[in-house]
């Protein structure tokens, strides 16, 4: 192929219901996810989990149309992607469902440059580095030798401009004010253990909710943590706490850890917490949608790897 390949790489989500168990046992046999010394034994506890959470899952699922957002969207990122430019191919993959990075990268076997871009704004090893580690085994399988990768992006001013005029956009299409309205900006959690051994996810969090404060003049502006799982301590505030603080009041979510909408955003926070915030007595509640497949982030997409590329 005469053009340079970028993959953009995610986490993934099931396609259909029948991939919910595939998704839930691979993100649990991850070792960055569940970082046991023992691969025995993280097998194990990944299949009690996966045992556990799987109908509960389901559901979350069912409520989307029976599938993950994620990979429909990513696959019209690409197209415009493509359709934008002519010096790069973009391609997608994912980690825990298909396509898999193994899958994906055959199509490029033996090729002298890729580029892996991970679509996670801020540095995780459950994130970044997981999507990373799989992507680069799946190149050295397929004999493709110059890799480069697009380093977390949370701090570029082009990027944060989409997220800052997707903000002003949703607020005023919903016939909120600022001045009287709070925004949370809603972050995946992690396990403080996580953090405590040097992930720098929650010091890139910070910066990011510091930086995107500084161009909007909310009532007020929180960060809230999602998608806790298990008995031991995970970052935050919950957001189910935040929103208890904020009855009769404007809210305006942001799912600032993802640049693709996937259940977390779409079934978390627009189904599973706007209910709860009706209950604790929120009087208006919207969420901001991600960057997904927008102009915006096509444009963002091309000029970082022009740049960086």
């Amino acid at each position: 192929m005469d053009k340079e390949v970028v993959i953009l790489l995610n986490m993934g989500g099931p396609n259909d219901l029948s991939e919910v168990k595939v998704f839930l046992k691979n993100m649990f046999n991850d070792k960055y996810i569940l970082p046991l010394k023992s691969a025995f034994l993280r097998s194990i506890l990944a299949w009690f989990i996966t045992a556990m959470r799987q109908k509960e899952a389901s559901e979350s699922y069912k409520a989307l149309g029976g599938k993950s957002p994620i990979a429909g969207l990513s696959k019209s990122l690409c197209k415009k992607l493509n359709a934008a430019q002519n010096r790069f191919h973009f391609d997608f993959a994912m980690n825990y469902t298909p396509p898999f990075a193994k899958d994906v990268l055959a199509r490029y076997k033996g090729a002298k440059k890729i580029t892996f871009f991970p679509l996670y704004p801020h540095h995780s090893q459950t994130t970044v580095l997981s999507s990373l580690d799989d992507a680069t085994a799946a190149a050295k399988m397929h004999e493709i030798s110059g890799i480069k990768v697009i380093e977390p992006f949370y701090a570029d001013e082009s990027f944060n401009k989409i997220l800052i005029n997707d903000i002003k956009k949703t607020c005023a299409e919903n016939g909120f004010s600022p001045n009287d309205t709070h925004l949370i900006f809603s972050a995946h959690s992690l396990p403080v253990s996580i953090i405590k051994a040097g992930d720098l996810y929650e010091k890139h969090i910070n910066a990011h909710v510091s930086l995107l404060s500084k161009s909007l003049d909310f009532k007020g502006i929180h960060l809230a943590y999602q998608s806790r799982l298990g008995p031991v301590e995970w970052l935050g505030p919950n957001i189910s706490a935040v929103l208890e603080g904020l009855k009769g009041q404007n809210v305006l979510v942001y799912p600032i850890s993802f640049c693709i909408d996937c259940s977390e955003s779409d079934f978390e926070l627009d189904i599973m917490f706007r209910e709860h915030a009706s209950k604790v007595g929120v009087a208006k509640y919207a969420v901001v949608k991600a960057p997904n497949d927008s102009d915006g982030f096509v444009d963002y997409i091309i000029q970082k790897c022009e740049n960086s590329c």
